[in-house]
C-alpha cells in the first residue's frame, strides 16, 4: 500500500487496518468501521421514513428542508461559541472516563498510524512544535523557541531546560536527532519518513550542544517547521539500540509492559486490558504548568473505555458511565443529547465546520476496466452533470439531519486562510435540466422513454457507486445520490463494503465511483501534497501517475510545487486559489456537504476546548480535568 504512503488510511479514525504506510496529509476516514455497523439497525422506522421523504415531491422535500434548517439553526444557538474553552477550571485530582472505539495496534508511532495508536501516542509522548487544533496556530511545545533564518532553509530549536522522560531520564537533543533518524531509517520503514520530507528528500538535524537543535531543509519549503507537529520525540536510551539493530518497528506492541515504556507526554499507560480498556495515570515527570504555575495535568487517571458500537457509546454517555466520546455527535443522536443538555445532565458545544467533508469521484485512471463499453465514464461532462443534479440543500438536510451546509470542494469554510471565496472557483448550481444537456452531450438519451439512459449500443447509463458499510453518512449519502442521479436518467448500484475491501479496490483501480471520506491531518495544503500532485498515492481519482495524465493535473503539479516552494503567505494563496480553480474546473472529485461538528461531555469534564477535529476533546488532554 505504498501509494497511500502519506495518508491515515480510513482506519485512521477506527484503528482496524492500516499499518502500513500513512500519509502526511489526507488520512482515510473510514469512521466507524465495525463501530458503526450496529449504527444501521437503530431507529429503523425513522429511517424508514426519511427514505419515503426522500422520494416525495421536491416540494414537500423543500418545505421539510426548510423545517431542517431552522433545526441546524437551533443547533448552533445551543451550541454556543465555536471552539470555545470551558470556563469552569478543573480540580487537581480525579479521573474521567473517555471512549475509544477500536483496539491500538501499537504503542509505537514508527509501527502504525491507526487512530487507536495515535490517540495513545499523543496522550504519552510529545512534540518539539504543536500545531493546536482549535486555533490551527503553531505553538512551541517541547522546544522553549525557535526562530529560522531569512532564506527559510535554516533554524534553530532551543529546547526547554530541565525536561525528562517519565522514567526520569532527561531528555536533550541527542533525543530529537535520534528521533528523525528513526522516521527516515530505510529498515524501520517508518510511516512518518514522508511526513518529514521534502521533495522526497529528508531534513538534515544536528545537535549543536544538548539543548539546541539545527535543522536544514533541502529546499524551500511554505509551512516551514509546521512539519514538527508529525514526530513524536522518543526516548533514545529505551529505542536505540533497537534501531540499530533493525528492529524498531517491532517495539512497543501492545503487550509491552508498561514500565518498559518512557515518554514525554503528560499520561503513562498504567494498563492495558484487551478488548476492555486503557487505564492512564498522570506523568508525575511531565514539564508543562498551567498559568498559575501548577503542574499539568490536572488529572490522576484517564481510562479509555473500548466501545466499538456507537449506540453502546451513546448509552454510556447518557448514563454517566462515560464523560467523553472519541468523535464527534451523530446527528440522529443530537435531539436526544440537546435535551439531556437542557436538563443539565451534560454539556454539547458546537465545534464549528469541520474542516473535511464526503467526497464522491470517479475512476479516471486511463485503461481502467471501469471503462471498457462506457468511454464516458471518464468525461468531465459527466462530473459535471452529476454536481448539477444534486440539491445539495437538500442533501444537507437529510443526510446531516440540517446540521451541515452545502459544500463544493476540498477546503471547508473552516480553513479560513485557504478557503475560495464565493465567486473565486466554480460551484455548480443545482439544475436539473444543466444536467440532462450535458448527459445527451455525452450520448445518452432516454431512447424507450421509460425514464433510464442509455448509450449509444442501448446499454443502460449505469455505474457503481462504492461506499463504507455501517457508516450511516456515508450510507445515507451514496443512497441520496443514488436518487438524485436516477431522476436525470442515470441508475447507480450503491454497493456498500466494509473498509478493508474499499481500500484494497481503491488502490487497485477496481471500482467505477466511490464515495467515502478522508480527513485532512493539518490545514495548510502543502502538508497535503498527495491530493493534490499527480504523482501522490492521494490523488484518489488516478494515482501515482509516472507523468501527468492530463494536461490540467500538469498544470495543478505546476502551481501546488510554487506554492510549497513559496514563504510569502500573500502568492501562497494567490497560487493555491488557482490550484483550486483549476480543480473545480475539471472536477475530477465532487462535494455535497460538510457537516457541523458538535461534541458532547459530561458536566464532570471542565477545562475542554473542542474543535473539528478527532478527538475532538483529547488533543489537549493535559489540559482537562474534573470541574471543582
Amino acid at each position: 500500500m505504498t501509494g497511500l504512503s502519506r495518508w491515515w488510511v480510513g482506519v485512521a479514525i477506527t484503528g482496524l487496518v492500516a499499518t502500513t504506510s500513512v500519509p502526511r496529509g489526507w488520512y482515510w476516514a473510514a469512521a466507524e468501521v465495525r463501530a458503526q455497523a450496529g449504527e444501521r439497525r437503530e431507529a429503523g422506522g425513522e429511517r424508514g421514513e426519511a427514505r419515503g421523504e426522500r422520494r416525495e415531491a421536491g416540494g414537500e422535500r423543500r418545505e421539510a428542508g426548510g423545517e431542517r434548517r431552522e433545526a441546524g439553526g437551533e443547533r448552533r444557538e445551543a451550541g454556543g461559541e465555536r471552539g470555545a474553552a470551558q470556563t469552569n477550571l478543573p480540580a487537581r485530582g480525579g479521573s474521567l472516563v473517555a471512549t475509544m472505539r477500536s483496539e491500538p495496534r501499537t504503542f509505537n508511532p514508527h509501527a502504525g498510524r491507526d487512530f487507536a495508536s495515535t490517540l495513545v501516542v499523543g496522550l504519552t509522548q510529545a512534540r518539539l512544535l504543536r500545531v493546536n487544533r482549535a486555533t490551527q496556530q503553531l505553538e512551541p511545545w517541547l522546544a522553549e523557541s525557535y526562530a529560522c533564518m531569512p532564506d527559510g532553509l535554516s533554524c534553530t530549536v532551543k529546547l526547554r531546560q530541565g525536561v525528562t522522560f517519565s522514567d526520569g531520564m532527561p531528555f536533550t537533543s541527542a533525543d530529537v536527532v535520534f528521533s528523525f533518524q528513526a522516521a527516515y531509517d530505510e529498515k524501520t520503514g517508518s510511516p512518518l519518513g514522508d511526513a518529514l520530507s521534502v521533495g522526497g528528500k529528508p531534513l538534515a538535524v544536528t545537535a549543536p550542544d544538548a539543548r539546541t537543535v539545527a535543522i536544514t531543509f533541502p529546499s524551500l519549503y511554505g509551512p516551514g517547521l509546521r512539519m514538527l507537529d508529525a514526530l513524536p520525540i522518543l526516548p533514545k536510551h529505551k529505542l536505540d539500540g533497537a534501531m540499530k539493530s533493525g528492529t524498531l518497528r517491532q517495539q512497543w506492541g501492545p503487550a509491552t509492559p508498561p514500565a518498559d515504556l518512557a515518554g514525554l507526554g503528560p499520561f503513562v499507560i498504567q494498563a492495558y486490558q484487551p478488548g476492555q480498556r486503557l487505564v492512564f495515570a498522570r506523568n508525575p515527570k511531565y514539564w508543562r504548568k498551567d498559568a498559575a504555575g501548577a503542574q499539568l495535568p490536572y488529572l490522576d487517571r484517564l481510562t479509555l473505555e473500548i466501545t466499538p458500537d456507537q449506540n453502546a457509546e451513546l448509552l454510556r454517555l447518557q448514563s454517566g458511565q462515560a464523560d467523553l466520546t472519541q468523535s464527534e455527535v451523530r446527528p440522529d443522536d443530537y435531539a436526544a443529547l440537546k435535551r439531556e443538555a437542557a436538563a443539565g445532565k451534560l454539556r454539547l458545544a458546537d465545534a464549528g465546520v469541520a474542516f473535511d467533508a464526503d467526497a464522491f469521484w470517479f475512476n479516471l485512471k486511463p485503461g481502467a476496466k471501469a471503462h471498457d463499453g462506457r468511454p464516458w465514464l471518464s468525461r468531465v461532462e459527466l462530473r459535471r452533470a452529476v454536481s448539477h443534479a444534486v440539491n445539495r440543500r437538500a442533501f444537507a438536510d437529510e443526510v446531516f439531519l440540517g446540521a451541515a451546509e452545502p459544500h463544493w470542494g476540498p477546503i471547508t469554510p473552516s480553513n479560513t486562510t485557504w478557503f475560495a471565496p464565493e465567486g473565486a472557483i466554480d460551484r455548480e448550481a443545482y439544475d436539473m435540466g444543466r444536467a440532462r444537456t450535458l448527459l445527451a452531450g455525452l450520448g445518452l438519451r432516454d431512447a424507450n422513454n421509460d425514464g433510464t439512459l442509455e448509450d449509444a449500443a442501448g446499454a443502460p447509463a449505469r455505474f457503481s457507486l462504492v461506499t463504507q458499510k455501517g457508516n450511516t453518512a456515508l450510507e445515507k449519502g451514496a443512497a441520496f445520490i443514488r436518487d438524485e442521479l436516477k431522476k436525470v436518467g442515470l441508475t447507480v448500484d450503491v454497493v456498500p463494503i466494509e473498509v478493508g475491501a474499499l481500500v484494497d479496490r481503491m488502490t487497485k483501480g477496481d471500482y467505477d465511483a466511490l464515495y467515502f471520506r478522508f480527513l485532512t491531518s493539518d490545514t495548510d495544503p502543502a502538508m497535503n501534497m498527495d491530493f493534490w500532485l499527480s504523482s501522490g498515492g492521494a490523488h484518489v481519482w488516478n494515482m501515482e501517475q509516472a507523468v501527468p495524465a492530463t494536461p490540467w493535473e500538469k498544470q495543478l503539479d505546476t502551481l501546488m510545487g510554487q506554492m510549497a516552494a513559496d514563504r510569502n503567505p500573500a502568492r501562497r494563496r494567490q497560487l493555491f486559489l488557482e490550484a483550486q480553480r483549476v480543480l473545480s474546473q475539471n472536477l475530477p472529485i465532487v462535494y455535497f456537504a460538510v457537516p457541523r461538528v458538535y461534541v458532547a461531555t459530561s458536566t464532570r469534564v471542565a477545562g475542554a476546548t473542542p474543535a473539528p477535529v478527532r478527538p475532538p476533546v483529547l488533543w489537549n488532554a493535559d489540559a482537562i480535568g474534573v470541574a471543582k
